[in-house]
């Protein structure tokens, strides 16, 4: 449904728009801590403002034995962006965060409103989680995300924080070692992009006890090590994605701000663990337990 409201409040010269700090573009459940019931909280806890454009509803994650919803229809998600431009909402943004899409066609909706948005804002930065898959799932998108992000989205991107798997189907190369993960990286850093993360990198390689996330920029590499914890919900990587963009934001480097957000995924992981609670916990911005 497309409504125009008129009323006064709309039309006064007087009035400012709400500033947004952060614009993030990703799934939404009812159920569940993934894409923005993830990254909204956590960017509200740098003390940011966010406006949560949602791709697709959905009840919970598909791992659960019932789900209903979807992605959002096309002009539904176009109309989102575009009136987030004519309220005016964004000229103090600062950072646009996108995660999980529906579709193909939610890809180049995003990639022309960003182009326009970068002629007017080229200091934007764009940070996109490119949400394909996993070592332990496969590719559980659309397979056409995989070329959707390729050809519009990733020319766009200021920083990139693909898993190894989601690196191995945006590149095509092997990421069985370190070495390959860094090589694979930097084939992504061209045009715009500065930085790459790549999260849960060699997984196979490491002991139990330890994961890695190799950083790397034009020039220089850091590889962070981090525990493994014992527990596994569904949304690390978009809060690995959240907390990186709120420090980064905050004024820390790629390497800093990426050391820090490993360390929120691991304050989570271990909060979840003890709670033997079945979704991610956010023990910083909250006060969620399970009990059992």
């Amino acid at each position: 449904m497309t409504r125009t409201l008129f009323n006064g409040a709309a039309a006064s010269p007087t009035l400012q728009p709400l500033p947004i700090d952060v614009v993030s573009v990703q799934s939404q459940v009812v159920y569940g801590r993934v894409g923005n019931n993830v990254a909204t909280p956590t960017l509200e806890s740098f003390g940011m403002t966010v406006a949560a454009v949602p791709t697709v509803m959905l009840s919970n994650t598909p791992h659960y034995p019932t789900i209903h919803g979807g992605a959002l229809p096309t002009d539904w998600f176009n109309g989102y962006l575009l009136d987030l431009s004519a309220r005016d909402a964004i000229r103090q943004t600062r950072a646009l965060l996108l995660g999980y899409l529906g579709n193909p066609a939610q890809a180049e909706v995003l990639a022309r409103w960003i182009s326009n948005l970068h002629d007017e804002r080229p200091s934007l930065q764009v940070i996109v989680d490119p949400v394909i898959g996993d070592h332990d799932h496969g590719v559980y998108v659309d397979p056409g995300m995989i070329e959707a992000y390729r050809r519009h989205l990733l020319p766009l991107a200021h920083g990139l924080t693909p898993n190894g798997f989601e690196l191995e189907r945006l590149t095509g190369q092997p990421t069985g070692d370190i070495g390959s993960v860094i090589a694979a990286a930097r084939m992504l850093l061209t045009g715009r992009t500065q930085w790459v993360a790549v999260t849960s990198a060699t997984p196979i390689a490491l002991s139990p006890a330890e994961m890695q996330v190799a950083v790397v920029t034009r020039d220089e590499t850091r590889v962070l090590k981090h525990p493994r914890i014992a527990t596994s919900p569904k949304g690390t990587g978009d809060l690995f994605a959240a907390a990186l963009t709120g420090h980064l934001l905050n004024g820390a480097s790629v390497f800093k701000a990426a050391a820090q957000a490993c360390n929120h995924v691991v304050i989570a992981l271990k909060h979840t663990h003890r709670a033997r609670c079945a979704e991610l916990l956010l023990p910083s911005v909250g006060r969620a337990s399970c009990s059992g």
